[in-house]
């Protein structure tokens, strides 16, 4: 009983002892972050990471289209959103289509059907079997007889729309540019660029093979020869669409091309593309084993572009997608992003001095 009896005093007394520090404690935690006092290292705090938006067109080669070459470059596409990470880069590559359909007598090593010529039903030259249009696409076509480019206009004029679209908010799902619009109901912003800040133009372009050839001439139509200065078109028939391909890009030119197994476009006509060269970063990727590209024709886009980067890889026509060739294609896009945001702070340093 004594025992109990003293114990009663003693749990009374540390009951009511901390009362007071408890409410104080209980009212700090009910205050307003504003009212709080900062914290000793809060003006040493780095602020948060700003992660920006990096569009980069991807052109597929002749026969392909754009699903396709995403579907073949997937790997690619994921090991460079991994590496840009770090940078706090997010990548968005849009994969448009050709606009020039191919039937199945336009695919390479094609052999016409030995049946009767006359026969349209049994599958023989000109049959329906021959015309038949397939799933592959040209950015262009190039006559045997005078290697001129057919249908280029209409390359062109889809690269024009595909940027216009992207620089307007089209949404970009699974690469593909869709007639949605980030704000329209029921629209939200895809995941991956939610507190990102968006790029307003499109940055670069990767192509392979005839997207290769392709995207070197863009990177030439886009280009300024001296600042606020576009590279003139001395041909008449080429100036409507290079209108459209600059003011989709509200009149900026690339920061980086970069082109795997891509070629020289040869015509007369094009010729206002390579004079003065290319200035424009380029970085271009040679198969050690190309048999579909001449290697003469690599070289002689690659000799159009001033300081031009080279890369090997011992292999064929194809774009390499491991982490070994992927290594280059990601430090030297963003050696181009680093010197061209260089190059702003510096404009933007010496206006406020004028």
């Amino acid at each position: 009983m004594a025992d109990s009896a003293q114990s009663t005093p003693v749990e009374s007394s540390a009951s009511t002892t901390p009362a007071p520090a408890a409410q104080q404690q209980q009212q700090q935690k009910n205050n307003k972050k504003q009212n709080r006092p900062p914290h000793p290292n809060a003006a040493n705090a780095k602020p948060k990471p700003v992660k920006r938006e990096v569009k980069i067109l991807m052109l597929h080669g002749y026969t392909q289209s754009g699903p396709l070459f995403r579907a073949k470059t997937r790997a690619l596409e994921k090991l460079l959103a991994k590496s840009f990470s770090p940078l706090n880069l997010v990548p968005t590559l849009i994969y448009p289509t050709a606009p020039n359909r191919l039937s199945v007598s336009d695919i390479p090593g094609f052999v016409p059907s030995s049946s009767s010529p006359h026969d349209s039903d049994s599958g023989g030259p000109g049959s329906a079997s021959d015309t038949e249009l397939t799933d592959s696409w040209a950015w262009f076509r190039r006559e045997e007889a005078t290697w001129n480019y057919r249908f280029i206009n209409e390359g062109f004029e889809r690269l024009a729309e595909t940027i216009r679209a992207v620089n307007e908010g089209a949404v970009v799902s699974d690469g593909i540019v869709t007639d949605k619009k980030v704000g329209e109901e029921g629209v939200d912003e895809p995941k991956e660029l939610r507190g990102v800040v968006r790029s307003e133009v499109v940055d670069g372009v990767i192509g392979f093979s005839q997207g290769g050839a392709m995207a070197a001439m863009l990177t030439a139509a886009l280009e300024h020869i001296s600042p606020n200065t576009p590279r003139p078109v001395t041909t008449p028939s080429h100036e409507s669409w290079v209108k459209e391909l600059r003011e989709a890009n509200k009149g900026q030119p690339l920061k980086f091309c970069v082109s795997y197994s891509g070629f020289f476009a040869l015509p007369e006509e094009l010729g206002w593309m390579w004079t003065p060269k290319v200035k424009t970063p380029t970085l271009h990727f040679l198969g050690s084993l190309d048999t579909v590209v001449e290697e003469a024709r690599s070289r002689r886009l690659i000799e159009a572009c001033e300081g031009a980067v080279e890369v090997t890889h011992p292999g064929g026509h194809y774009v390499p997608v491991s982490k070994e060739w992927v290594g280059p294609l990601v430090g030297f896009i963003r050696g181009c992003l680093k010197k061209k945001e260089e190059r702003k702070e510096e404009e933007d340093v010496g206006s406020a001095f004028d």
